[in-house]
């Protein structure tokens, strides 16, 4: 049987604690510190959960542990740990292990686009890109999702994006990595039918969050389309996690759009898409 995330709010619990212990979950969510991940965290913590939360800023962790505190009552782990390197997966599992942490939740939520033509932006930063975007949310899952199928109990949670469903010119590289995202979790939600394990993929749309001034988006025409707040996105995400829905596309626009580019043509898709980007 699937775990329903409620349970008992206890006070003062360390967060070595193990999460054996009776009253005691985890979740850990990377690119916690802002916007759709910061939501999701406060959300977890809601229902429960002391939170493993990874991102680069220390400071901005430190204020969410602050206000997952005081508003719900849970303990944070703060892992300021940069997951554009080769490294960052592992750190982040094994500061887990050593503090015999078990997550009954992982949200892979760390990423960030590039805007620009392909053969103009820098190697580096497109490499790191995927390393965030593709190579750290798999190896995550990697070193999660074994613990979970030998307890029979576990949510994995994708943060990818309607980019995923269309080529990205001016994007290439970050709609690319969506669209990776997409294919790795349906994969794996097949592969896990009946395990007792559930692995979403959360697809939004345009959103309010720092992304677009982050990816050099400022004259972009996307700018004028309708966003969803972080929180909207985040609460439709865990909803329907918790349903153990597969691919979640939150705002009656964002799934018209994304089932409706399916019927058209790759390159007129393309053609559309530069067109919003410039």
């Amino acid at each position: 049987m699937r775990t329903k995330l409620k349970g008992p709010r206890s006070q003062g619990i360390p967060a070595a604690t193990k999460a054996s212990e009776a009253g005691h979950r985890s979740a850990v969510v990377t690119g916690a510190s802002s916007g759709i991940g910061r939501e999701l965290a406060l959300l977890i913590a809601e229902r429960g959960f002391d939170l493993v939360l990874v991102a680069r800023d220390r400071e901005r962790l430190n204020s969410l542990a602050r206000a997952v505190k005081e508003h719900h009552g849970r303990q944070s782990v703060i892992l300021p740990i940069d997951l554009t390197t080769q490294t960052g997966a592992q750190r982040v599992f094994e500061q887990c292990s050593r503090r015999s942490i078990v997550p009954e939740i992982v949200v892979n939520n760390a990423g960030y686009g590039l805007f620009g033509a392909f053969a103009d932006l820098g190697t580096d930063e497109q490499l790191e890109m995927i390393q965030l975007n593709i190579t750290t949310l798999t190896h995550l899952t990697r070193l999660f999702l074994p613990e979970m199928i030998r307890r029979r109990n576990g949510f994995i949670l994708n943060v990818a994006s309607t980019a995923a469903f269309q080529p990205g010119p001016l994007m290439a590289g970050y709609y690319a990595s969506k669209s990776y995202v997409v294919s790795l979790t349906i994969a794996l939600a097949q592969e896990l039918k009946g395990s007792g394990v559930s692995v979403s993929v959360l697809c939004p749309g345009p959103t309010r969050t720092e992304f677009h001034a982050r990816a050099g988006m400022k004259h972009a025409r996307i700018g004028a389309m309708a966003f969803m707040s972080a929180h909207e996105v985040a609460k439709a995400g865990i909803a329907q996690m918790l349903r153990h829905k597969t691919v979640i596309i939150p705002g009656f626009l964002n799934k018209v759009a994304a089932i409706g580019v399916r019927f058209l043509p790759m390159a007129l898709a393309a053609r559309l898409v530069e067109r919003l980007h410039q």
